[in-house]
């Protein structure tokens, strides 16, 4: 797929959305460049931006069911995000007449539209799909994005996602995230003998298959940082191993042979190392392997049980849990070895840390009170916040972007069943995501290229 520019006003509508911390804490931010629009997150107080997205014009009548459904994932991508509201279709007084030709915006501040997102569809020269679409701020009267994607007609979903993404990274200031995908487990039968298998799918749902090989019994996949791989842990052998496989080819390949337990690996940012637990002679501590050459090397000696580290961005430092000062709590130490420092001081027990792709946030399950919870707390431990709670609520997971979570919540008792959920990361928007089964361990991918 590739992408070109446009045109574009020297004018940002929106230069971002409140991060974390600000947002959580009721710090509102205004975001506007001498227009009225803002989306403000914080202090309980939210209202999403009004956007009306017209109906994508089809450049033929063989192009009028593409452009229908290009418009259709569009708009519940921005709606899914819980950031816009997508004013219907009834509402609208006029359509644009032509797709280069400027709207008439009081039509559109008439029904409080902020923004107008307009479209064409056509077919190119070589038979590739070419999708335009451009972003009009209504009160300013002016176009603030265009932009044209052309991709093979098989690929019209992606499309969309890159439409959204255009849409929702000029409007907020923040980066994509729609056009990427979820590893999960997902899971049949009863409970005591589960058939757990990996799948892949959207974030949005579509698309969804079953990596071959995969199955019987699998734990915590995780995507490699270019989105071409999936590492996870497998009892194929009947003690669990890590196993990598390629998701072009459906290749799969066992990482290495590893006396005793094995657990949660995960891949650093440049794809080259993977961070794991191995548990020998009683004691669990963190390894690194080198994928070049598959050499290990050791990162704790704790005679404490290490596990579920993450690195982060930059790949300097790792978040880990550890029970070495008597509970389970969340440590960070540098990749390269050395003392490990307490960053959670709360009551319960912390677990399953992740660092944000911002760099900023940790993310994390916590156990308090007899509740499962989905945190987040910056890297030094301050400004704890519990976004979630129920009976068991685990494995929290950021969009490429950081803005977004995804964990999976399991109801109680024999008929309980486990499903993804996700929640912005101001606490605000918490769904679910539907699969046909139950579902657990999400993990989510790189922006696709």
């Amino acid at each position: 797929m590739r992408t070109t520019k446009d045109a574009a006003a020297a004018m940002r509508l929106i230069a971002g959305i409140a991060l974390l911390i600000g947002a959580l804490c009721g710090a509102d931010r205004a975001y506007a460049q001498s227009t009225p629009l803002e989306i403000t997150v914080g202090g309980g107080q939210f209202e999403p931006l009004p956007v009306a997205v017209s109906d994508f014009q089809p450049a033929t009548p063989a192009m009028e069911l593409v452009a229908d459904d290009l418009g259709s994932v569009i708009e519940a991508d921005l709606l899914r995000s819980g950031l816009f509201r997508v004013i219907p279709k009834a509402a609208f007084i006029a359509q644009p007449t032509e797709f280069n030709t400027p709207p008439v915006y009081a039509d559109w501040r008439a029904i409080k539209a902020d923004a107008l997102v307009t479209g064409r569809v056509e077919q190119a020269s070589d038979g590739r799909l070419l999708v335009q679409f451009r972003v009009f701020d209504t009160e300013a009267e002016e176009q603030i994005e265009g932009l044209q994607l052309l991709s093979d007609p098989a690929d019209w979903r992606r499309v969309a996602h890159k439409v959204a993404d255009g849409i929702y990274s000029k409007l907020t200031g923040e980066g994509p995230y729609f056009d990427s995908r979820v590893v999960f487990v997902d899971e049949t039968g009863p409970k005591g003998d589960r058939r757990k298998r990996l799948a892949i799918m959207d974030q949005d749902g579509a698309n969804l298959r079953y990596l071959p090989g995969a199955d019987g019994l699998v734990l915590t996949p995780r995507f490699s940082p270019n989105d071409q791989s999936v590492l996870y842990i497998s009892y194929d052998t009947g003690e669990p191993q890590v196993y990598l496989t390629n998701l072009d080819t459906g290749q799969r390949e066992m990482l290495g042979t590893f006396p005793g337990m094995t657990f949660a690996p995960r891949f650093s940012p440049d794809g080259g190392q993977v961070v794991l637990s191995l548990s020998q002679d009683g004691n669990t501590d963190l390894f690194v392997m080198r994928l070049a050459d598959r050499q290990m090397r050791r990162l704790t000696t704790n005679p404490a049980i290490d596990t579920s580290a993450s690195f982060s961005p930059d790949g300097s430092q790792i978040v880990f849990e550890s029970d070495r000062g008597g509970s389970q709590q969340l440590y960070i130490m540098p990749t390269t070895g050395g003392p490990a420092q307490r960053i959670s001081f709360g009551k319960g027990n912390y677990g399953t840390p992740v660092w944000s792709p911002r760099g900023d946030t940790i993310a994390f399950t916590k156990i308090l009170s007899g509740r499962f919870h989905i945190g987040v707390m910056r890297t030094d431990g301050t400004d704890e916040r519990l976004l979630s709670s129920s009976f068991l609520d685990e494995g929290p997971t950021f969009s490429p972007n950081g803005r977004v979570l995804a964990f999976f919540r399991e109801s109680p008792g024999q008929a309980g069943r486990a499903q993804l959920m996700s929640i912005d990361i101001s606490g605000q928007n918490l769904r679910v995501v539907e699969t046909p089964n139950a579902a657990s361990d999400p993990a989510w991918s790189p922006v696709r290229k």
